[in-house]
Order: structure tokens, then sequence, then C-alpha cells
């Protein structure tokens, strides 16, 4: 038989940039006490009516541009249903380019495209809590109402690593719009990954769909184990159901939730409380408007900031890099920030600081799991070493002690531990010929024995 295909599609959750919900005036809060940031609205006491925030907005259609009412029923939600955008989304027909690295020493980069189906704006639900010992669940309502973008991606992807791959380029772009801060492990950008195998020509396989996943180390494992299980379930004779299922990272793999054999009840209804969504542009926005209380896409456009692409392609051109090494700086927070100061203190060439950036203080800090603004060892104290080691005042290999005394953070300055380590490069010859002449003297029966060759 041919090989099997694995398609994988993605449907990513990312909470808008807001300090409070969509829909009501309640704060939105990390880690907040439960239930302790509900409103009426979001609790839905009768007679409370929602209200549209053109901020939300906003900020979606700030991110349709780089992407080139429903009633669904929730527990967990007070009002029984979501309210979302389901039959005229904001955007639609969009795509995504993002790159990965086809070999493990990222010595080549590869370019790929994810369609985009939809964008969409949309509630966040509840969150409930279940208790196994008194077999009873708890809700907290303090996301109920949160502002949601949903960004629908068609199946174009085939493995967990370029699934992480898209979904953290377009972490970057809304973290570099402000659209959203995107931060997984706050459960601000969620992902739910739609896998299938198929063999080649014939027909998509049944899917199913891995729930909630909120980090990108485990997505691209929750996919590659999802395929490898559905491809082992066919090879043995069996069938995959059509199911949605949950990664359960200490065991390393997809577990059932429940199926979605039956047919999906979803009834669509207009939300009558709220009005159309209506998106203006230069031409059709009205003389007598108030410019604050619409969505203008022009006026948006023209404001957009530079994306991780066009940075990308700056740090190349302005520094001398290589593609993958602007990757890098931009996949990891706060690096290039870190590698630009260097950069403009030293006397050392862009290229040779990128080797001690990446090599020496990025391994350090994954190695000790911290970040570069928990970084030990500021830019000015690495400009400072890189300096000394470029006016030849210091050898490479006594930088590299300088550094390791540096990651402990004890205030030194690298010349202070120069010289306390008596590490300097002894430029005087004839102090150099003293030095090789008491070694001489000191070793005289070995120069004997080396003397007549």
């Amino acid at each position: 038989l041919a090989p099997w295909v694995p398609v994988v599609g993605l449907e990513i959750h990312a909470q808008i940039s807001s300090n409070s919900k969509l829909f009501s005036g309640s704060q939105v809060q990390f880690a907040a006490p439960p239930n302790s940031l509900v409103s009426f609205f979001d609790a839905s006491l009768p007679g409370t009516l929602p209200y549209q925030k053109r901020r939300g907005v906003g900020w979606i259609v700030l991110s349709c541009f780089e992407l080139s009412v429903t009633v669904v029923f929730y527990q967990d939600s007070g009002a029984g249903y979501q309210i979302t955008q389901q039959r005229v989304p904001i955007a639609v027909n969009g795509s995504l380019s993002y790159s990965l690295c086809i070999d493990k020493k990222m010595s080549q980069m590869v370019t790929k495209t994810v369609r985009i189906k939809q964008i969409q704006l949309e509630q966040d639900s509840g969150k409930s809590l279940h208790d196994d010992t008194r077999s009873q669940t708890l809700v907290d309502l303090n996301r109920a109402g949160v502002g949601l973008m949903e960004v629908v991606m068609e199946p174009d992807m085939c493995c967990g690593e370029e699934a992480a791959a898209a979904v953290r380029e377009l972490q970057l772009i809304l973290q570099t719009l402000g659209s959203s801060q995107a931060v997984m492990a706050e459960g601000q950008l969620r992902v739910d990954a739609n896998v299938s195998v198929h063999h080649p020509v014939e027909p998509y396989g049944v899917r199913t769909e891995v729930k909630n996943i909120n980090s990108l180390r485990f997505l691209a494992k929750a996919v590659d184990y999802e395929i490898q299980r559905q491809i082992e379930e066919l090879e043995n004779g069996g069938t995959i159901l059509n199911e949605t299922r949950a990664f359960d990272s200490k065991l390393g793999c997809t577990v059932p939730m429940r199926d979605k054999e039956g047919k999906q009840d979803y009834r669509f209804m207009p939300e009558p409380n709220l009005p159309p969504l209506i998106l203006y542009d230069a031409k059709s926005l009205p003389a007598n408007v108030n410019h604050q209380q619409v969505v203008n896409i022009d006026w948006i456009h023209e404001r957009l900031p530079d994306l991780p692409s066009v940075k990308r392609a700056k740090l190349i051109e302005q520094y001398g890099i290589l593609p993958e090494h602007s990757f890098t700086l931009l996949n990891e927070d706060g690096l290039t920030e870190f590698f630009e100061d260097v950069v403009k203190q030293t006397q050392m060439k862009p290229k040779k600081v990128i080797g001690w950036i990446l090599k020496d203080l990025l391994s350090y800090l994954k190695q000790h799991s911290l970040t570069v603004k928990e970084s030990p060892v500021s830019s000015l104290f690495l400009a400072d070493l890189l300096n000394l080691l470029e006016k030849k005042e210091i050898s490479s290999t006594a930088a590299k002690q300088v550094l390791a005394e540096l990651w402990k953070g004890e205030g030194k300055t690298p010349l202070k531990i120069v010289k306390e380590k008596k590490l300097e490069m002894i430029q005087d010859q004839k102090e150099l010929e003293k030095i090789c002449q008491a070694v001489i003297d000191g070793q005289e029966n070995e120069v004997i024995t080396m003397v007549p060759g």
C-alpha cells in the first residue's frame, strides 16, 4: 500500500487585548479568584443586555490585515449559549506564511503557506472544575464573555512541527500588532487540532479533534502522536472515530473526551440585542459620523507596525546574519532587543556577536529554564566582555571563563573578573621571554632530554 498522508487543520482562539469583556464592563484578569469578575450580564440575570465595544472589533480587524452571531448550548456559560459570528465572519480567504527548519542543525529553512478560512469574533465560555472526590462540578464564570478571535486554518499541514511553526508565527504577529498578548501559559492562545490520515488519491479520512492545547511543544507532540495512533489503528484493521480528544502531557498521548458521531445539534439565530456590525473604509465612511465610534479599516491599515517577516528581513540586511539566526532572535521573547543592545555597545562585528548570543547566552538560558529578561548577564556586561576579546586583551578561552563567572550574577564587571583571575593576554615580548626562560630554568632535566632531539 502507498504510504499514509497526514492532514492537519487548526482552530486557534486568541484572547483579544482588552481590560474588560466583550459585551460587559467586567474586568479581565488572569488567575483571579473564582467568580470574582462576573457582571450581571455575565451571569445572565434577567433584563441585562450586551453592548458592543469598538476596541475589540478594532483589534480583530487589525489582525485580519496580516492574514491576507450564532447560538450554541454551553453549560459553563450563564446564558446557556455563546455569542459568535457564524454566517458573516469578519474576514475570510486569507493566508499565513511560516518557516521551519528541515534539519535539526537549523542550517536550512523552508517557507510554507497555510490558508486561513475565516476569522471571527466571539465570546469565551466559563470553566468547569470537576471535583471527583465530592462527585460534583463547579463553574467559574470569570472567563465567560471574554473577547476571542477565532482563526480557522484550512487542513494544509502534515505534521506537528508544521502546526507548531504556523501557530508560533501567528502568535508573533498578534503580539507585534498588540491585538493579543497570546501568552499560551495563561490561556490567551489555545489551539484545537483536527487530524486525519488517508492514502494518496483517496478522500480525506475521518478526523479527530484534539482540544485546548496550550503549548507549542505539546501541540507538536499531540499532532504527531495522533497521526501515528490513527495509522496504527487503521493498519491493525480498526476504524477511526469522529471524536474529541485531549492531550495528556504527562503520558504524552491523546485520550478520548467525547464522540462526535451523532449529528451536531447546533441551532443558530441572530442575537436580537446586538445591532449589526458594520466596518467602514475611507470611501464608505459617512460624512457626519463620529470617528471614535466606528471602525475605519483604512485608518487601521495605515498604522500597521513592522511584522515579524519584515523585522527578519531588516535584521538580515542590517547585520548580515543568516536567515535561520533571524528566526531564532524573533522566536525568543526579548532576544532581538538584547542582541541589538550588545551590537550598539561593542566593537565586535554582528556576525561574531550572534554566535555568542545563540551558542553561549541562549543555550545557558534554556539549560536553566530562564527567559532573556531573567538573564544574570546583562547586554552591557556581555558587550564589555566582547570588547575585551575584540581588543585582544583576553583570549577566547579566557572569555569563556569570564562568562562563566558572569553567570553567577555577583555584579562584577568583566574587567574586574579578568584582573582577579589574571586572565589578561601578555603583549610585551620581553615579559613573555622572561616567563619562557623561567619555565626552561625550572625544567632543566626535560630541556637536556629535548635539546639533542
